[in-house]
């Protein structure tokens, strides 16, 4: 009887599905019948503010372009009004835009909410995000970022969830799910569109576009599980990385585009260049642009953006017969599936809503979600003598060149220019209430350093400094301090320092916002350092000296709310950093799921692998973050200490909040295989838990281990499972954990 359900259960669903995709085959097979050669290559060519194309022979400027069926991908009404109306056939545009972390109602940077260790909130931004996005045009958004980044110095890093695998896999599914919901042809969903198809996160010296080089083991097993999550949750479309993969460019890369992809992964949907990536092949130096055109077409590409190598180059290869027409219609055919998903032949104008965009974009329910996700994105780092929460009286001097900037509080890619609603973090301590006087002094400018000070700004709005100016500065700010209770720093890196091209070789904070700390610090009043930044720094000496350390990142739209209330200890912090912070930059890469070294550092012997002037251990490790309560872990019991491949084991542990506060917690469970075929991590995220425990109460957490925690890609790419020992560890972070051993009874392949 259970069989006769599943089966009724299973047609009931594929029998529609099988329907809907004959209808669509049905329909795209009549509409390209019709098409012409360069028709078919204007669906491969995303505009972005393009300049005149060679193969036009008529009119300039996009709508000319548009009029001739030779964009298929563009933004703006007009565009679609063209493209419906004018062209020959009336193919309608896919509209896509880097919706990264909010449209309007702009969110925490997504390596700040990561840190929430909360995927349905990271799905619920996600939606937020789609809805706001596809009442203004937008039914396509170049997210979720799942590169797995170890170097803090790649600027990139604050679009990504970190640096572990499992994690990131995690996140990027929670993405995928709340930007396409469960049917992308609703008008408020958009496609996901997973990047940066492969590897970018591994680049070189931590510098973008720059080249990447791993071992194939390395690659399946810590690089691409993230991208295949996000594929496997329906992810509806990719983006190409720069970077080279086995010595070849990603955009011309066969075996990763079509081979991984495609036949190994079964992705069935387009894939999109990053901006003129098949023109940046020939700096890789694979040839001239119609012959890195031809290529990046046989890997897998779809569709070009912006570098017109497709639109301008492709019909010439055709006649000479380096390319058939087979890829291109392949091409065509996935970009104008893309489009039929989406309803866009139904309805081409279904993703503009004025009317309700009026209605939702900024609107109270996403302010509030925004300041809820903020407020659970910072981490605690650091709270000596009980510095936080602040008392709501007295006063309290708010210094720093962060404190009052707008628009630093949107990060990277934040996807509006208005200011109106952004809350900066002097006006979320001014909101507490009167019994707070709250006093401001700018203290310093960010930098001194003329080309970082002005990165990003007209030259109209270009800051020229002097000495002069930086000691009133200081001095303004040291008058400030004399006269309050508490002083509040607000130190880091404006949003123009981190995300796309913006790699730093010293990511600590700069010199002249330190001057300003150490003169705050030289008051002898209770210091709190509110950092702004986009990626983990190095601030060890921070650390020693100052007595409280909040990790704010860049926030959005409501960053001063949120931040005021964990200040004011409305809201208990519960954070946990899903990036190392190093002790100093010659620790990169620093990551928790190192593998070993045959020399470990070994008491008063010369001859290990260790640093002479730093410790190997990092300032703050993985999955580290405090809370204003304290939390107690017992020894962990597991129901069994042998398994086989088909058994579970049930580790159990309790956690006891100790301190004053009501509290949550991120309970952690990591994995060690000490002996196998091939060296592994030691240890891995395979699993968490976030509780709220009442104070003087405890919590008890159980983690079901299967073979497939205990998974790994063996020698020759394989995957399965190798009998043995295994550890197994559960913790407040990386570092600090309980400890239990079990038995693995048999070897087994298992499908991955």
């Amino acid at each position: 009887m259970k069989n006769v359900i599943l089966l009724l259960w299973v047609m009931a669903i594929q029998v529609p599905l099988m329907a809907q995709d004959k209808k669509m085959d049905q329909f795209i097979d009549e509409l390209m019948d019709k098409m012409t050669l360069q028709e078919k290559l204007g669906q491969l060519n995303l505009s972005s503010g393009v300049g005149n194309l060679k193969v036009i022979t008529e009119g300039e400027g996009r709508a000319d372009f548009i009029r001739q069926g030779l964009i298929g991908a563009s933004q703006g009404r007009k565009s679609q009004e063209i493209a419906v109306k004018e062209s020959r056939l009336g193919i309608p545009l896919i509209a896509g835009k880097d919706v990264i972390h909010g449209h309007t109602t702009t969110f925490p940077i997504p390596l700040a909410m990561a840190c929430m260790w909360d995927l349905d909130l990271i799905e619920k931004h996600a939606r937020i995000a789609a809805e706001e996005s596809s009442v203004l045009g937008i039914n396509w958004t170049y997210s979720p970022m799942v590169d797995i980044s170890r170097d803090p110095r790649w600027g990139r890093c604050a679009e990504g969830a970190g640096e572990d695998t499992w994690y990131g896999s995690q996140v990027a599914k929670a993405y995928v799910k709340g930007y396409q919901g469960d049917d992308l042809s609703k008008p408020n969903t958009i496609m996901a569109c997973v990047k940066h198809f492969a590897l970018y996160g591994a680049s070189e010296a931590g510098r973008d576009y720059n080249t990447v080089d791993m071992s194939r083991q390395v690659m399946f097993q810590d690089f691409l599980p993230p991208y295949k999550a996000a594929f496997d949750a329906g992810a509806g479309s990719a983006m190409s990385s720069f970077n080279l993969v086995d010595g070849i460019p990603a955009t011309g890369n066969q075996w990763l585009m079509t081979d991984l992809l495609r036949t190994q992964w079964g992705f069935d949907g387009f894939v999109v260049t990053d901006f003129t990536a098949i023109n940046e092949m020939i700096h890789h130096g694979m040839g001239n642009l119609e012959e890195v055109s031809v290529q990046a077409l046989k890997a897998g590409i779809d569709m070009d953006m912006v570098g017109q190598g497709f639109i301008g180059t492709l019909s010439k290869s055709v006649e000479e017969g380096k390319i058939s027409m087979e890829y291109i219609d392949t091409a065509c055919r996935r970009v104008l599936e893309a489009k039929y998903k989406l309803g866009l032949f139904e309805n081409p104008f279904q993703y503009f809503n004025p009317k309700k965009a009026k209605q939702i974009v900024l609107s109270d329910e996403h302010l509030a979600e925004a300041r809820n996700i903020a407020k659970r994105s910072i981490v605690l780092l650091k709270n000596a003598k009980k510095t936080l929460p602040l008392k709501k009286k007295g006063s309290i001097a708010v210094v720093g060149p962060l404190a009052d900037s707008k628009m630093d509080m949107l990060g990277t890619w934040a996807g509006t220019r208005k200011d109106d609603k952004i809350v900066t973090i002097l006006n979320g301590i001014k909101n507490v209430g009167d019994k707070v006087e709250v006093l401001y002094a700018k203290g310093s400018y960010a930098t001194e350093d003329p080309f970082l000070l002005n990165r990003n700004k007209k030259k109209k709005d270009f800051i020229v400094q002097t000495a002069e100016e930086s000691a009133k500065m200081l001095d303004e700010a040291k008058e400030t301090a004399a006269k309050a209770d508490v002083i509040v720093a607000v130190l880091g890196e404006p949003r123009a320092w981190s995300g796309e091209a913006a790699s730093r070789a010293d990511i600590g904070i700069p010199e002249c916002q330190k001057r300003l700390l150490r003169a705050m610090l030289a008051t002898g009043k209770p210091v709190v350092l509110v950092l702004s930044n986009g990626r983990p720094m190095t601030i060890a000496w921070e650390n020693e000296n100052v007595d409280a350390i909040l990790e704010t990142w860049h926030l959005g739209t409501e960053a001063g709310n949120a931040i005021a209330d964990v200040l004011f200890g409305d809201y208990n912090p519960a954070g946990k950093i899903t990036a190392t912070f190093p002790v100093a930059v010659g620790q990169i890469p620093i990551y928790y799921n190192h593998k070993r070294t045959g020399r470990p550092i070994i008491e008063d012997f010369k001859f290990t692998s260790k640093y002479l002037d730093i410790p190997n251990e990092p300032l703050y490790p993985f999955g580290y973050g405090l809370s204003y309560t304290s939390f107690e872990y017992s020894d962990i019991t597991l129901d069994k200490t042998e398994m086989g491949v088909n058994d579970t084991i049930t580790a159990t542990i309790t956690v006891k909040n100790t301190g004053e506060f009501d509290g949550e917690e991120v309970v952690q469970l990591y994995i060690n295989d000490p002996a196998a075929s091939i060296s592994r991590p030691v240890k891995e995220l395979k699993g968490f838990e976030k509780m709220m425990i009442k104070k003087g109460e405890t919590a008890t957490i159980s983690f079901a281990i299967t073979a497939k925690e205990l998974a790994f890609f063996r020698k020759g790419l394989s995957y399965g499972v190798e009998a043995g020992e295994f550890n197994l560890y559960i913790g407040t972070n990386s570092s600090e954990v309980k400890e239990a051993q079990f038995h693995l009874t048999d070897d087994a392949d298992l499908m991955e």
